[in-house]
């Protein structure tokens, strides 16, 4: 395995598929459709206006076992040092530690870029993500209970974060 900065030419199928069985199988996402083929193109304009990283992992053969990416925690400016990210794992690759490779370039990147905050928006009952992060070095910032619908039950999200030493010199504006 190997870490990649993703591109729409090369991976936008990829990842599409990723979110895609995460929105039909799991709480990982609070959709209730697929995103269709188009949506990838503002996904990653988005992406790349907001200089937002898209690390993923390649096998040996170039497939991408998941990918790792974060964006805007709120759209006013005195967040742009908190960012929101998202780990995605394919099935086939999981159980293998890709999840924390990932988290931990995004976490590198972040430092890169003089990020402050990266929050993780988890399902409650996703223990296997809450662990990741918590022995990453997240802590637990609070629940919204009853906050999606899906599946035919109410789901609870916690919140998560990690506070990096950076930027050095932060500045209003």
């Amino acid at each position: 395995m190997h870490l990649v900065d993703c591109s729409p030419e090369r991976h936008a199928d990829a990842i599409l598929d990723l979110l895609n069985d995460a929105i039909l199988n799991s709480t990982a996402l609070y959709e209730y459709s697929p995103r269709p083929p188009d949506s990838m193109h503002t996904w990653f304009d988005t992406k790349t206006r907001g200089n937002f990283p898209v690390i993923g992992l390649e096998d040996a053969d170039g497939r991408l076992a998941g990918f790792a990416s974060y964006g805007s925690f709120r759209a006013y400016p005195a967040f742009k040092y908190s960012v929101e990210h998202s780990v995605y794992v394919h099935a086939d690759f999981r159980g293998q530690g890709l999840g924390r490779l990932l988290l931990q370039a995004l976490i590198k990147r972040a430092r890169q870029q003089d990020r402050h905050v990266l929050v993780g928006a988890i399902d409650a009952d996703n223990s296997a993500s809450i662990t990741l992060h918590e022995h990453l070095g997240f802590t637990y910032a609070g629940t919204i209970r009853e906050a999606g619908f899906k599946f035919g039950r109410w789901l609870d999200l916690a919140f998560y974060q990690l506070r990096l030493d950076t930027p050095a010199d932060p500045q209003d504006g």
